[in-house]
């Protein structure tokens, strides 16, 4: 991916121009949106600029929306390609691994509490993690669910952010509403993972 140069494009100095090519469609927007998230999470692409796209090209409620539905699946896709369909290619990834021994032997011992910590203390890359949930004993079920409600604060932070500056164009009072939700979530961000360690002793 690297040598086609698509990380480059895939960056915050870009994120115009991908709002501008994610609007050219029209009301299929969306679901090309989507499918943008699912290759994210394949295929390794930076995830920032296109939570931040889905504020931008959508406004902060749908975007939250189309960005939950997205990477929610973008999860699962890279989840079910490691457990059915190149599982010896992804074990053989991360066979040396010392933080993915850990979540392996995490899921043992704390079941659906592990996705809840490596997704909210980054202790393990997120793309990587959706592979590697794959080859543990995790059920498709509640790794989506736990990922999905962990992912939120995340999802609707950036979305906000990002629709701040779209549709809190013209209206100070919208723009300030949505950085002071953006912010809210942000702090809790913050906040979490030092709770989570805590409490899990991470």
């Amino acid at each position: 991916m690297k040598q086609l140069g698509i990380f480059q494009y895939f960056s915050i100095e870009n994120i115009t121009k991908l709002t501008v090519w994610i609007n050219s469609f029209g009301m299929i927007g969306p679901i090309i949106y989507i499918f943008l998230w699912i290759a994210a999470c394949v295929f390794f692409l930076p995830g920032l600029p296109v939570a931040l796209l889905g504020g931008l090209a959508f406004g902060p409620i749908y975007g939250t929306i189309y960005s939950s539905i997205g990477s929610t699946l973008g999860c699962l896709t890279a989840f079910l390609v490691a457990r059915y369909a190149a599982r010896s290619m992804v074990e053989e990834w991360v066979s040396d691994n010392e933080q993915f021994k850990k979540i392996d032997e995490g899921v043992k011992t704390q079941g659906w509490r592990m996705i809840m910590i490596t997704r909210l203390v980054p202790v393990f890359p997120f793309n990587l993690q959706n592979y590697a949930y794959g080859l543990t004993k995790i059920d498709l079920k509640t790794y989506a669910v736990v990922s999905w409600v962990c992912m939120l604060p995340a999802t609707i932070a950036f979305s906000f952010a990002g629709g701040s500056v779209v549709s809190g164009q013209g209206d100070l009072t919208k723009t300030l509403m949505y950085l002071g939700v953006a912010a809210v979530f942000f702090v809790l961000l913050s906040l979490l993972p030092g709770f989570i360690k805590k409490r899990h002793k991470v």
